[in-house]
């Protein structure tokens, strides 16, 4: 080789090099600066299969990294292709690309609360699904009834999951599935249910009987104090063989045939049969009315002491108790036939106690 060719290919190499340094120099100062110093929030989609070169072209196009090419370039460097996960991803132009590609592989998404209340049941829980835009209610209501996938989450052959979707708030994100939402319901009653053992061993009922009789004292007061007494009624009619005769049962009937919840029950649907009417039939429903809450199962596992056999309602989310039925009729009147005793009272008198 001639001095001359070396000093030609030399050169070559230096060039290369220096291309190289240049290249790399460039790569690096791309990935480690950001568009601009905007922080304003922009919601990202990385849907069920997109892969690293379609979310290195959106995240460009959507002006939120500089260089696609590069993005991508540094991903399989990386070996982040296969790390990505479906999502949705709170970013914004004042992130780098390296912040923004360390959230994309987390797995993060933007989660939205959801509430269960206590007391709802669970056509009230897909209406509200629905409105809050997390999926059609026929589709939950379908899965709720599936009894393969209720058997798999509970071990158990179930016609529905009422009552096992337990009341608590959860984050669901946008491409969580309607088995995902309904799932991590379950699962939270699960794991209350294990915390509650020591005091369900002490019962001779089956879980299905402890969660529908506590469905039942969720539905009859919104006053937490008064649960436990609420139970001591119903258990005493239980024992003397007393048609439990609540008013909620019925309610749940119709809205098994109906497919919705109804409104309200006239006296008529208290007369009339259903599998849920308690005022036709003796002993509980044969599934849950609702989904009760943690106070609501222990109320039902450990019932005040009383010799208590009706209730009445004050007007104002408070019941009164009685052991007789002459007493009872007297409180029926004083509070139910009485309209001076109902005016510009409601149930969310008691709300607004609880909240002062």
């Amino acid at each position: 080789m001639t001095n001359k060719l070396k000093v030609v290919l030399l050169s070559i190499v230096s060039l290369a090099i220096a291309v190289s340094v240049v290249v790399v120099f460039f790569g690096y100062q791309t990935l480690k600066t950001s568009v601009s110093t905007d922080k304003t929030e922009v919601l990202f989609d990385v849907a069920p299969g997109t892969n690293m070169a379609q979310v290195a072209s959106d995240l460009e196009n959507r002006n939120l990294i500089r260089n696609g090419r590069i993005f991508l370039f540094y991903a399989r460097l990386q070996k982040m292709n296969s790390k990505i996960k479906v999502g949705e991803y709170s970013l914004n132009k004042a992130m780098t690309p390296d912040e923004i590609m360390s959230v994309i592989i987390s797995g993060k998404s933007v989660a939205r609360n959801f509430t269960v209340a206590e007391g709802l049941n669970m056509f009230d829980v897909a209406d509200i699904l629905q409105q809050s835009g997390f999926g059609p209610k026929e589709e939950y209501l379908s899965i709720m009834r599936d009894r393969v996938f209720i058997k798999s989450l509970l071990g158990e052959d179930l016609e529905s999951l009422e009552g096992y979707l337990f009341p608590e708030t959860y984050k669901i994100t946008k491409f969580d599935t309607p088995k995902m939402v309904v799932t991590q319901m379950v699962k939270r009653f699960s794991s209350v249910w294990k915390e509650l053992q020591p005091a369900i061993k002490e019962s001779k009922w089956t879980r299905n009987q402890i969660v529908t009789f506590a469905s039942i004292v969720e539905k009859e007061t919104g006053a937490g104090f008064e649960r436990p007494i609420v139970s001591s009624v119903f258990h005493n009619r239980l024992v003397r063989k007393m048609k439990l005769q609540t008013d909620p049962t019925v309610l749940y009937g119709k809205a098994v045939q109906l497919g919705q919840m109804p409104k309200n029950i006239s006296k008529l649907d208290l007369m009339t049969p259903t599998r849920y009417n308690s005022y036709t039939n003796f002993g509980l429903p044969p599934t849950p009315i609702s989904n009760p809450g943690r106070e609501a199962i222990l109320a039902t596992l450990k019932p005040a002491t009383s010799k208590y056999l009706f209730f009445v309602s004050q007007n104002n989310g408070t019941h009164v108790f009685s052991e007789t039925y002459q007493q009872h009729n007297k409180a029926v009147q004083s509070f139910q036939v009485n309209s001076k005793a109902r005016e510009g009272k409601s149930w969310r008198d008691l709300k607004k106690k609880t909240t002062n």
